[in-house]
C-alpha cells in the first residue's frame, strides 16, 4: 500500500510536467494545503497503512510451515517407499539407522551388502537418493580419458571373467559374452571365474559378497562348467533370466535352478553332490587363488592373455579385445555382433 502510493503522487506530478502546465492557483493552494491541516490527514492515513502492514507482518502474512515427521515414522516410510519402487524385485533394502542432519533426515540402510543413504525432508514428503555439500569445494570434471587396452597375442587366447553369481553387473557382463562364446567358444578358451574366500572344507565356510545362497550358486556354476562345458553358458542364459530375482528366497531358488539343469538335460543330482562336497570347493579355491594373483576383487573384471580389460561392455567389444589378442585373427572374428542389448553397466560389485 505504500509503495503504491508513492507512485501514485510521482505519476501525478510528473504528468503536470509533460503537459508544461503550469500549476493553477488553486492547485498551488492544494499542494500548499499540505503544509497545513491536512498534512495532519496524511499522517494519519500512513500511520494506519503502517499498523495494517505490521498487523500482516506479525499474523496471517507469514508463511505456514509443514510439521515434522518423527525420525522413525519418516524412516519407515522411506525404507517401505524404497523397497516398493526403486530396487530390483526379489531384493530389498533393511534399515540401519537414521539421523537429522542441517535439517534433512538421513535414513541409513543396507542394499545387497552395501551401505546406501537415501534423504528426506522433514515432513517426509520429498525424498532424494542423493545429496550434495554446496559448502564444500566442487571441481572441475574433467573428461574421462578412453581405456586403452595392449594386447598379448597368442595362438589361442585365455579368457577370465571373474563375477559373483548375484551381482548385477556380473550376470550383465556374462549377457554380453555369451554372443562371443557362441561365435569364438571353439577358438578362444573363455571361462568364468568366481570372486570368494574359502575358509573351510565345509559350503558354510566360504564368504562371498551377497550371502550364502550366492556361494552356493557359485559352487553349482563352477561344477556345470566344469562337467558340462558345452551346456554352461545356456545355463547361465536360463538362469539369470529366471532365477537370478529368487536370491532372496531360498525354497524358490533351489526349485528354479534344479529345473534349469533338468531343462538342459545336466544332471542335477551329480552337479548337487559336486557342489556340496570337495571338488566344488576345490575348483572354488582355484578361483580364489587367480583371483588374488591379478588382483580381481570387483565383479565383473575381464581378463584376456594376463591383461585386465578396461573398455566397453557390449558383445562387439569383448569379440573385438579377444580378436585382437590372437597371433593369427580367425575368420569368424569379421562377424559384427549386433548390439541387441544395452551396453552394460559401468558399476560393479566388491
Amino acid at each position: 500500500m505504500k509503495i503504491t502510493g508513492v507512485i501514485g503522487l510521482t505519476r501525478q506530478n510528473s504528468d503536470n510536467r509533460k503537459s508544461g502546465e503550469k500549476p493553477s492557483p488553486s492547485n498551488v493552494q492544494k499542494d500548499g494545503a499540505l503544509s497545513g491541516k491536512n498534512t495532519i490527514f496524511v499522517i494519519i492515513g500512513l500511520a494506519a497503512i503502517l499498523i495494517i502492514f505490521l498487523a500482516f507482518s506479525l499474523t496471517g502474512s507469514q508463511p505456514k510451515t509443514s510439521s515434522s515427521v518423527p525420525l522413525q515414522s519418516c524412516a519407515e516410510k522411506v525404507i517401505g517407499y524404497a523397497n516398493e519402487n526403486l530396487v530390483q524385485p526379489g531384493t530389498s533394502v533393511s534399515f540401519q539407522s537414521v539421523s537429522e542432519n542441517r535439517g534433512i533426515y538421513e535414513i541409513h540402510g543396507k542394499y545387497q551388502s552395501q551401505n546406501v543413504t537415501l534423504y528426506a525432508t522433514k515432513d517426509c514428503a520429498m525424498l532424494f537418493t542423493n545429496g550434495l555439500d554446496m559448502d564444500s569445494t566442487v571441481r572441475a570434471t574433467q573428461p574421462t580419458p578412453t581405456p586403452t587396452f595392449s594386447p598379448v597375442k597368442t595362438s589361442r587366447p585365455l579368457v577370465d571373467l571373474y563375477v559373483m553369481a548375484f551381482c548385477p553387473y556380473g550376470t550383465q557382463a556374462e549377457s554380453a559374452m555369451k554372443p562371443v562364446v557362441n561365435l569364438l567358444g571353439t577358438k578362444a578358451d573363455i571361462r568364468l571365474r568366481y570372486i570368494t574366500t574359502v575358509r573351510g572344507s565345509t559350503v558354510d565356510s566360504v564368504q562371498s559378497l551377497h550371502g550364502l545362497p550366492e556361494a552356493q550358486e557359485d559352487l553349482r556354476q563352477v561344477c556345470i562348467q566344469k562337467n558340462y562345458p558345452q551346456k554352461f553358458w545356456d545355463y547361465i542364459e536360463s538362469f539369470n533370466t529366471r532365477c537370478y530375482s529368487l536370491s532372496q528366497n531360498p525354497a524358490s531358488l533351489d526349485t528354479c535352478w534344479r529345473n534349469t539343469t533338468a531343462s538342459l538335460g545336466i544332471d542335477t543330482a551329480a552337479i548337487d553332490t559336486c557342489a556340496t562336497g570337495s571338488d566344488g570347493l576345490g575348483m572354488l579355491g582355484e578361483d580364489e587363488t587367480k583371483a588374488d594373483q591379478v588382483g580381481a576383487t570387483a565383479s565383473p573384471t575381464l581378463f584376456i592373455n594376463g591383461v585386465k580389460y578396461s573398455g566397453a561392455r557390449t558383445p562387439e567389444a569383448y569379440k573385438q579385445a579377444i580378436c585382437n589378442s590372437f597371433d593369427a585373427a580367425p575368420p569368424e572374428c569379421g562377424t559384427i555382433l549386433a548390439a541387441s542389448q544395452q551396453a552394460a553397466s559401468a558399476g560393479g560389485c566388491g
